[in-house]
């Protein structure tokens, strides 16, 4: 480690206890240093209180410490690497002038070292500093410049000798190379408080553009200050300096405005569970495996954490990346009590006090587990899409609740729940097989082989870890501001906040899954074919006493019907009767009256659609478009050879549809005395193994043609009578009379 030299040269500059202090002169006769401030105070010191003084140090404004300047020291990783290639020559040079060999050793040299001019036991250093100031004058200017040795003289070969002894090989390298970045001299305070107050001006005014901004710097120095000398910056330097200060400025007025949430010295204030949850989603880092046929496969972790406790309230794994109806779910989950499961004993139960188990277990109808559950007020994300749409807008309103996207370049809008994410893969993850790192290059040999765990024992597993091991673990450094000292896990802090602002159970109604489903407006019921969501038509008994009429509604939707859709089960939607209020689904008209056709998503719809397009058909209703989706789901295979034809991708996306329906059908609440049994049997058939499905493709194949059929035979015509009939009734020897020729003659 070195140790910078304090610089206290005549006109060199010196900060002690925070003030800076001028050097005058020196008296080196009686060891001391006469300093005069900038209101002209002098003061007289001794070398010895200055060199053990903790707060003096050389000002960065007129110190010369090479590389260092004031700064954090340099270090060769800064530079690019054509000027490592420099500094490394320029290091040569300096081994041959001081041992005569440029690898700096003796036993390593090269051929032709050490060269006579350059020979230690003949010369002196000074010699071949001279020398070598020579062959570098001599080398051509243009080769010189590139190479970074023009104007090499023996003080330049003298101050790089130096400072390679203080800071190393990077002590070689030029000032200019390690110019000081950052800051801007021509922002002087009148500009920057201008600049500070177009920001607060700008954050509730609509969106204005960087021109815009600079006028506004502009008129707020002229009219604050009345000083036509102040010096403006140019408008490039503006804009740089607000994208330094602000960020690149990319996100809307409305979430830029709404997340600046209510700070005191700069830091955010949680003071209650549920009033920040911060939501995210990243690759599951252990690899499982899918139900339908085994294949190993990257699962998505979406996780909702309460800032203020740290306690998990909910998660979701999803085959595919999280949309908005699953972001959609997992804000259902946070509001609702979560189940004790079968293998669970009853120190995962409800524990906190003030509110007993059996109170919680009656108004949710079954018992509940230790996890806290609340209906959110702020909800953190960051950018992603699946966290700005329609659909998350109509969600938060049902909730009540704002969804706020992180500020941009404020890493510490969602700290919290990416720390939990390493602390979950300390903890939990590096322990299971098939686990693959945070890397690809600390992948183990053969992670997908290890994988053992299913998607269900995967989210089984994280599950009881949640409740029964990080609900109970120390906090550490994030104890919460009352207590910092003392041990608080988040059942603790969560128990806290009975006393401190109480506890307000509100436990959602099943009708909260039908409103968290995307909607449609349908401007008219069609009296054959119900009503059509996103290219697929759907009716059940429900719409009978509104066909062919238009709504009541008012309003922005004036005279449309809401249909709610559920994208990961195409094959039913949802309608509320404007009458009695109830759910009902609607089943899609293409499928056969007998046997169901497998469950599938908005992903093979749209493949669907693409093939009906591409064929050219117009369909004239959703029955000609069921052998196009018996197509698209692999029927034209034998059954019992899908497995083994099928490629790995395509597998994966079976499973895919597959666990997306299951996930559909835990949302969806229990059947209502009002829904028909129809509606129960679409339930119960989404959550199939690989040969249930092949089964229930097999039957949907049969249907379908002898329905085709039914329908190419004409009505009341019999069955055609068997071979040889003909000939057990009529006499074969028996000649047909004269008449029955029908050719007789007049």
């Amino acid at each position: 480690m070195t140790v910078a030299a304090l610089d206290l040269s005549p006109g060199a500059a010196v900060v002690l206890d925070g003030e800076e202090w001028s050097v005058e002169r020196q008296e080196p006769h009686l060891g001391r240093v006469h300093l005069v401030s900038h209101d002209g105070t002098r003061e007289c010191l001794s070398y010895r209180f200055l060199l053990n003084h903790p707060h003096c140090r050389s000002s960065s404004r007129t110190s010369s410490q090479g590389a260092n300047r004031g700064r954090q020291q340099m270090t060769l990783s800064d530079l690019k690497p054509e000027k490592v290639a420099l500094v490394e020559l320029r290091f040569e040079h300096l081994m041959e002038v001081n041992c005569g060999f440029r690898s700096g050793d003796s036993f390593r040299p090269r051929p032709g070292e050490p060269r006579p001019e350059y020979d230690p036991d003949r010369t002196t250093l000074t010699e071949r500093r001279r020398a070598k100031a020579v062959e570098l004058k001599a080398m051509g200017p243009t080769e010189a410049r590139m190479l970074g040795l023009a104007q090499v003289g023996v003080r330049t070969l003298e101050r790089w000798e130096r400072n390679r002894r203080r800071f190393g090989l990077i002590g070689c390298a030029d000032n200019r190379w390690l110019r000081e970045s950052g800051g801007h001299p021509s922002v002087t305070e009148p500009v920057r408080e201008a600049i500070l107050a177009v920001r607060q001006e700008t954050l509730h005014r609509s969106r204005v553009d960087a021109r815009t901004r600079e006028t506004m710097i502009h008129r707020y120095i002229r009219e604050t200050f009345k000083d036509p000398d102040i010096e403006i910056p140019s408008y490039e330097t503006l804009l740089r300096v607000w994208k330094e200060w602000f960020g690149p400025g990319g996100a809307r007025s409305r979430y830029d405005r709404s997340a600046q949430l209510p700070e005191k010295n700069g830091h955010v204030l949680i003071t209650r569970p549920g009033q920040v949850v911060a939501l995210d989603t990243t690759v599951l880092p252990v690899m499982v495996r899918e139900s339908v046929f085994g294949d190993p496969l990257t699962v998505h972790l979406t996780l909702a954490l309460d800032v203020y406790t740290h306690s998990i309230c909910a998660f979701r794994l999803t085959l595919v990346s999280d949309t908005s109806v699953d972001v959609a779910m997992v804000l259902r989950d946070v509001m609702l009590p979560l189940p004790m499961r079968a293998d669970w004993d009853k120190d995962m139960q409800w524990p906190y006090p003030g509110l007993p188990a059996a109170v919680v277990a009656e108004f949710a109808g079954y018992q509940v587990a230790g996890l806290p559950f609340f209906a959110p007020e702020t909800v953190t994300t960051d950018h992603g899409s699946v966290y700005r749409n329609h659909h998350i807008v109509d969600v938060q309103e049902a909730i009540g609740c704002k969804i706020l996207p992180a500020r941009v370049l404020w890493p510490t809008d969602k700290y919290a729940v990416e720390r939990v994410f390493g602390s979950v893969r300390s903890l939990l993850f590096e322990h299971l097989p098939g686990y693959t790192g945070v890397d690809v290059a600390d992948r183990g040999a053969d992670p997908e082989a290890d994988s053992e765990l299913t998607v269900e024992a995967m989210e089984h597993l994280i599950a009881t870890w949640v409740v029964g091991i990080w609900q109970n673990r120390r906090l550490g450094e994030y104890a919460p501001s009352w207590d910092p000292g003392g041990d608080h896990s988040p059942n603790s802090l969560f128990a806290a906040s009975f006393a401190q602002a109480g506890f307000e159970m509100e436990i959602p109604s099943p009708e909260l899954y039908y409103r968290f489903l995307p909607e449609h407006q349908v401007r008219r019921i069609d009296s054959r074919r119900g009503v059509k969501i996103k290219g697929l038509w759907y009716s059940g008994d429900a719409l009978e006493p509104y066909k062919g009429r238009t709504s009541s509604r008012g309003g922005r939707h004036k005279q449309m019907w809401i249909v709610h859709r559920e994208p990961r089960d195409r094959r039913v939607a949802f309608f509320q009767d404007p009458v009695s209020h109830e759910w009902h689904p609607l089943r899609w008209t293409g499928l056969p009256p007998e046997g169901e056709v497998p469950a599938f998503g908005d992903v093979r719809v749209e493949e669907l659609l693409a093939r009906v397009r591409q064929a050219g058909l117009k369909p004239k209703s959703d029955t000609e478009l069921l052998p196009v989706l018996l197509k698209l789901l692999g029927s034209h295979d034998p059954v019992s050879s899908w497995p083994s034809q099928l490629t790995k991708a395509q597998r994966t996306q079976y499973a895919r549809e597959i666990t997306q329906a299951k996930a559909a059908a835990a949302d969806r609440p229990a059947a209502s005395a009002g829904e028909s049994q129809e509606s129960e049997a679409v339930a119960d058939v989404v959550a199939l193994e690989w040969p249930e499905r092949s089964r229930q493709v097999r039957e949907a194949v049969d249907a379908e043609r002898r329905g085709r059929r039914e329908r190419e035979t004409p009505l009341g015509a019999g069955l055609p009578p068997p071979l040889g009939a003909s000939f057990r009734t009529h006499n074969l020897f028996v000649l047909p009379d004269e008449d029955e020729d029908g050719d007789g003659d007049d």
